[in-house]
């Protein structure tokens, strides 16, 4: 699987709520439209940092205690990674971070859209990530 290194720059447009939390991301080219529009379904327990630097342990379908969340609406994100066996680490223009394992039992979060690889981390988590592709060096001569 690769690292979804696309998602560096995309704002975050929506934010909602059932039994997963969803993030709906784009970023637009200047001359094309759109060069990534997404979803972000996060299924498990997460730590989302506020702005001020407190931590927040969150969980899907929990209603009004998923509060944190929506202050990510409007925000750009500026770094991606993946840690471990499919651990998502996201950061934001605004100092926000948000972590998503793997769990033990079930699906923890999936990514699906236009301008990124689809990433489903399943159960356990995921081995095998791949780097983002490096640009070649300039040929000289």
């Amino acid at each position: 699987m690769r690292v979804p290194t696309p998602l560096t720059g995309c704002r975050v447009d929506r934010t909602a709520f059932d039994h997963q939390v969803r993030l709906s991301l784009s970023a637009l080219d200047p001359d094309d439209g759109f060069r990534v529009d997404a979803e972000l379904a996060i299924e498990t327990s997460f730590l989302l940092r506020d702005p001020d630097g407190q931590w927040h342990e969150l969980n899907p379908g929990t209603g009004a205690s998923l509060a944190p969340v929506p202050d990510l609406f409007g925000q750009t994100i500026t770094s991606v990674e993946i840690r471990g066996k499919g651990t998502l680490h996201l950061a934001f223009d605004n100092r926000a971070e948000l972590h998503v394992g793997p769990d033990r039992s079930y699906e923890s979060w999936h990514l699906t859209g236009t301008g990124v690889d689809p990433v489903t981390v399943g159960p356990g988590g995921e081995a095998d990530w791949q780097p983002p592709p490096q640009p070649e060096p300039p040929r000289i001569g």
